[in-house]
């Protein structure tokens, strides 16, 4: 039984799950973050394109 617990202790396997999990979601909420904020730039920008092409 102490062989097993210190096993346990010792284990990091899941702490470096956890770990890649917490790292991928702070990239993803950064991402999300850029494209909010971008968002309504980009679609300005598309619009304008677009308007320009329909009166070509």
């Amino acid at each position: 039984m102490r062989n097993l617990m210190t096993r346990f202790v010792k284990e990091e396997t899941g702490a470096t799950a956890i770990e890649y999990g917490l790292i991928a979601s702070l990239i993803a909420v950064a991402i999300i973050a850029v494209l909010l904020t971008l968002g309504t730039t980009l679609s300005a920008v598309f619009t304008t394109v677009q308007n320009n092409l329909k009166t070509s």
